[in-house]
């Protein structure tokens, strides 16, 4: 899972690499310790057999200071590493390799935007292959609206509801990260499956959901052409990313501008493990669907750094 900032690349396991897990635990705790008893398990079962670290945080590795260096008091990096790290990186590397296939141009000549959106969700802006700047932080709560999770947010206001309600630690952290999102603002669902089938005329929650869901994907595409100077393509990929024609069309409605020329029956597919392009032959911009492969992505790591 996190890699912290000792890793930009897939390594076979040491007991040195072992040691940066486990100093990366404080960044996720919920990940990184059973990762670890698997390795240990391993060793001990097959103590020959060679095993690969496979970092969700490494992709990100090539991000800028002025992309990862939240403005905190320079002590907090210094001291505890707290920056930026970024997520989703193995399936965000995966489908702009691919995209760069589809398109028929090589990797390193352009600029990508990919979505990734499961139960979590980030945006990552791509430039010649290399993560330049994406929406989740030092951890997955912040950027998008998510299926549970607040995304962004006035960082006073975790202060004053804490207040406010006497909230402990524990259950302001559970309330951000397992009571909000498209949860928290229908009351219906954290899954967006169930908030479609209410759209558009059943529920107001269920539409207000949508709105904020999709109005913040927005909001950081929008962003990332600027960060980028320009957008080759953006690619939708994961659960909703691959199976949502609604997302995607309050997405990408009125970004003509953009040169963006989405066609309404390319994107009403629901693409179920299949890859297309959806926007008319004329569009500037293209988008497509990619279903992401992180599994393969692990494997091909795995094999090149074993023969290293």
């Amino acid at each position: 899972m996190h890699g912290g900032d000792k890793f930009s690349s897939s390594v076979l396991i040491t007991e040195e690499v072992k040691n940066a897990i486990r100093e990366c635990i404080v960044f996720a705790p919920l990940h990184n310790p059973p990762n670890l008893k698997g390795v240990e398990a391993v060793e001990e079962i097959l103590p020959k057999v060679k095993q690969v670290a496979v970092f969700d945080t490494a992709f990100h590795q090539t991000m800028k200071p002025e992309a990862y260096i939240y403005a905190l008091p320079y002590m907090f990096y210094e001291k505890h590493r707290i920056r930026r790290y970024g997520f989703h990186g193995t399936s965000h590397r995966y489908v702009a390799a691919r995209a760069a296939q589809l398109l028929g141009k090589p990797l390193n000549e352009l600029k990508l935007i990919t979505v990734h959106l499961g139960n979590g969700g980030s945006v990552c802006a791509i430039n010649k292959g290399k993560s330049v700047d994406t929406s989740m932080g030092h951890t997955p709560l912040e950027g998008l609206a998510m299926g549970t999770r607040c995304g962004d947010l006035d960082p006073a206001l975790i202060l004053h509801i804490m207040k406010e309600y006497e909230l402990t630690i524990s259950e302001m952290d559970n309330l951000l990260n397992k009571h909000s999102g498209v949860l928290g603002i229908s009351q219906i669902s954290s899954d967006l499956r169930d908030l479609e089938d209410d759209w558009p005329n059943k529920s107001d929650r269920a539409n207000l959901a949508l709105d904020v869901y999709s109005h913040r994907i927005k909001k950081y595409i929008g962003a990332y052409i600027a960060v980028l100077n320009g957008c080759d393509a953006i690619i939708w990929t994961a659960g909703v990313g691959e199976n949502s024609p609604i997302v995607r069309s309050i997405v990408h409605k009125e970004m003509d501008w953009l040169g963006v020329k989405l066609d309404l029956e390319k994107n009403e597919v629901t693409w179920r493990g299949a890859e297309g392009d959806i926007t008319t032959p004329d569009s500037k911009v293209k988008v497509l669907v990619i279903p992401t492969n992180e599994e393969l992505v692990i494997a091909q790591d795995t094999i090149e750094s074993i023969n290293r």
